[in-house]
Order: C-alpha cells, then sequence, then structure tokens
C-alpha cells in the first residue's frame, strides 16, 4: 500500500512539469514594450499625452482615467509645495498675527 501511494504521488508531481498540450504559447512577445521600463509592455491608456515615456509599473491607469490621475498629482504636488513652506516658516520664527496670546509657548511635542 505504501509503495502504491509513493508511486502515484511521484506521478503527480511528473504531470505538473508537462508541457502545455494546446501547442500555442500562452503569452504574447510581440507587444510594444515600454520606453521606461523595458520588460513591461506599454500602458495604452498614456497614448496622446504629453511626456509619455510609457512610465505606468502598477498599471494604475487601467482602473482610473488618465486625466484624474494627472490633476491628482498636481493637487498633491502644491499641497507638498505648502506644507514645506510652512514647515521652515515656523522654523525660522514666522508667527501668524492675531494667534492667541496663550498659545505662544505652546510647542507640539
Amino acid at each position: 500500500m505504501m509503495k502504491l501511494a509513493v508511486l502515484a504521488a511521484a506521478a503527480g508531481s511528473a504531470a505538473a512539469f508537462a508541457p502545455a498540450s494546446n501547442g500555442r504559447a500562452a503569452t504574447s512577445l510581440t507587444a510594444e514594450k515600454s520606453k521606461a521600463i523595458p520588460f513591461l509592455p506599454n500602458p495604452e491608456n498614456c497614448e496622446g499625452y504629453v511626456g509619455n515615456l510609457g512610465f505606468d509599473p502598477l498599471s494604475i491607469s487601467e482602473y482610473f482615467p488618465v486625466d484624474y490621475l494627472r490633476e491628482a498629482e498636481l493637487k498633491h504636488g502644491r499641497m507638498c509645495q505648502l506644507a514645506w513652506l510652512g514647515y521652515v516658516a515656523v522654523d525660522l520664527g514666522f508667527r501668524v498675527s492675531g494667534y492667541p496670546e496663550g498659545m505662544s509657548g505652546a510647542t507640539s511635542a
């Protein structure tokens, strides 16, 4: 009985490595590749936009419109610029006029 179980396990594992019988390759090697990341396919949704180099490694453009992604990138970039400006201004000692005097000694720590 033990020999039969070992033989069945060996036959099953050998069948896992057998080639496919359909005769066709499952992937297409003729797809256009990205200029930015040569081992990934070129994202089709980014075509026609200025500065398109085919950089979309996570394929986010398949789930969201590219116009929305461009607008969100501009918004987040501008918010980061304002956050950096506020951090530097406070670090240099700038204070907002009208800030309550009772809070002047408060720290963020």
